[in-house]
């Protein structure tokens, strides 16, 4: 994976669009985020924060030991209708009282929405841009948080100095489709979930997808091929097939195969897989590409129990997500 890997994913994209919620609502609102870091800081380039005028804060930009700092710029930002840059460091007498001693130092961007900040617009087509999918790029003013004409192309959150500038970048989450609503899928889901995966389930069998079984968790009763072509895996999207079922699994190896999915994974044992190669191969499935599929899926940790076997995907997946860095 790029540098933009967990960075990104730490600039959670579904806090702007609880911003952009919450601003519908008719609540008033403010945007904190992180510039810059040095040292020991404990949260990356953009990390965001939400601070709304009733107190509801979401999100955070240093782990707790600036917060309350910034949520009163935030409030101070929605009063006035402009922003402002705040830095603390361990040369800041006041660092002490937020907890930076231990040598860290962070550039936090303030700024309102509405105002001089962010506009009702610019914020609603961010939401629509991320459930799309699609990369978000915006710039402001470093001191201001007034909303600059100057898009990056950059794959990263970063300050620039020279320019006075803030290239704020948030890149979809990563995505984990999950073929086969079964007792291994209520583990991996929510500890894929919880990891950072945008995740899902799909089944044709309705038994499967009750959302009782998925508390928390996207889930959609039809079959995987329908579902991939609407929604085709790009690469940030992982697939794996858990239904044992080759009617079901197999549809959506040959979808996830002929997309860039960054990481193809299927359940079963050595020969069922040798078996499934053949079928896959027989479809049309070129050899090289049959080089992606990981079958048996997950790490060799000896996993037994449906929690184990959850366990060793999601470290098998992680491991490929990770080692995508060039």
């Amino acid at each position: 994976m790029s540098q933009t890997d967990y960075q990104n994913a730490a600039a959670n994209p579904f806090l702007l669009q609880t911003a952009a919620s919450w601003l519908a609502e008719g609540h008033q609102l403010a945007l904190a985020f992180v510039m810059q870091t040095w040292g020991s800081s404990p949260r990356p380039a953009g990390s965001i924060m939400l601070v709304r005028s009733d107190m509801r804060v979401e999100g955070s930009v240093s782990g707790g030991c600036v917060e309350g700092a910034v949520i009163e710029a935030g409030l101070a930002a929605m009063e006035s209708g402009s922003g402002q840059r705040l830095d603390f460091g361990v040369a800041d007498a006041r660092a002490w009282e937020v907890g930076l001693s231990c040598g860290g130092r962070i550039a936090v961007l303030v700024t309102p929405v509405g105002g001089q900040g962010v506009g009702a617009e610019m914020l609603q087509g961010t939401a629509r841009q991320l459930a799309e999918r699609q990369p978000v790029r915006l710039s402001f003013d470093a001191d201001s948080g007034a909303p600059v004409s100057a898009p990056t192309e950059g794959e990263a959150s970063a300050l620039d100095e020279a320019a006075n500038r803030f290239d704020f970048v948030q890149l979809p989450l990563p995505r984990l489709v999950i073929v086969g609503g079964v007792h291994i899928s209520q583990h991996l889901a929510p500890m894929a979930a919880r990891s950072g995966f945008q995740t899902e389930v799909i089944d044709p069998r309705s038994l499967f997808t009750n959302p009782d079984r998925f508390v928390q968790i996207a889930v959609q009763t039809g079959w995987p091929q329908d579902i991939l072509a609407d929604q085709p895996p790009d690469a940030e999207t992982a697939v794996v097939t858990l239904s044992h079922d080759p009617k079901i699994d197999d549809p959506a190896l040959i979808a996830a195969l002929n997309s860039p999915a960054f990481y193809i994974a299927c359940l079963g044992s050595r020969r069922t897989h040798a078996a499934r190669l053949e079928r896959l191969g027989a479809a049309g499935i070129a050899a090289d590409q049959l080089d992606r599929l990981h079958g048996p899926a997950g790490l060799n940790i000896g996993a037994r129990s449906p929690a184990e076997i959850a366990v060793s995907v999601l470290a098998q997946l992680i491991q490929a997500y990770r080692s995508r860095a060039g």
